[in-house]
């Protein structure tokens, strides 16, 4: 479903990914793991069409969508949870949720995927009139990731979604990950917790200082020696 290849991405003269190939099939739940600084979000942003790479291919779905804008990207069925949860603080987690679907016309098709979002996540039902700016961390994460399924995309790209959370809502979070793929959503995640990201990730990748440098299923991963060292704690 998406193919990077050879992907280079510069910030002014510093040079931030150095030829990244990263592919994911269909039905697949891929994690990318590695430090801070190692360039998963720019990787990710890259992806979405939020950051310009300097060379290198992006074919999502077979088309090269390298130069194309985020918005048509998201168009395409693909849908992006950044880093930080960037909800609309001044809005209610209804409207935010509306914002998630601008490309829709049909007024049924929007509250059909609302709905199916309230399904998913009850307590964003439950204060769909609260505004965003006064949930928990947790609950601004589950409205991030509802916002991203609004447009019922194909693929979705997550950006360390257990970043400043509870452990409990960390859990809650992955296991919607992990159900949101086995329902037949396509998942990119680059994620700093290595051990939740491989326990429910099909294959996984190795990104430091701007280089892939591991590559395998997940369970390998977890086995490897170095992954076990500098990751999870062996």
């Amino acid at each position: 479903m998406l193919e990077i290849k050879d992907l280079y991405v510069s910030y002014g003269m510093m040079e931030v990914l150095h030829g990244v190939s990263v592919n994911v099939e269909d039905d697949e739940l891929v994690s990318i793991i590695g430090p801070n600084g190692a360039g998963k979000t720019t990787l990710i942003k890259t992806v979405m069409g939020l950051v310009k790479p300097t060379s290198g291919s992006i074919v999502y779905n077979g088309e090269d969508i390298t130069s194309l804008p985020a918005h048509k990207r998201a168009a395409l069925g693909i849908g992006y949870v950044p880093e930080g949860r960037r909800v609309f603080g001044k809005l209610s987690v209804e409207d935010n949720l509306k914002m998630g679907a601008y490309e829709l016309k049909d007024k049924a098709e929007i509250k059909k995927n609302m709905d199916m979002v309230y399904d998913i996540f009850p307590r964003l039902g439950e204060r769909s009139k609260q505004l965003a700016a006064t949930m928990s961390g947790g609950e601004q994460q589950m409205l991030a990731i509802g916002r991203a399924l609004m447009l019922d995309p194909k693929m979705l790209l997550i950006d360390e979604v257990s970043m400043g959370l509870m452990p409990i809502m960390v859990n809650t979070c992955f296991d919607v990950i992990k159900k949101l793929n086995d329902d037949g959503i396509t998942v990119l995640v680059v994620e700093q917790n290595a051990n939740k990201a491989l326990k429910i990730a099909d294959r996984g990748y190795v990104l430091e200082t701007g280089n892939i440098v591991i590559s395998d299923t997940a369970e390998n991963m977890r086995n490897n020696d170095t992954v076990q060292k500098a990751y999870l704690g062996g």
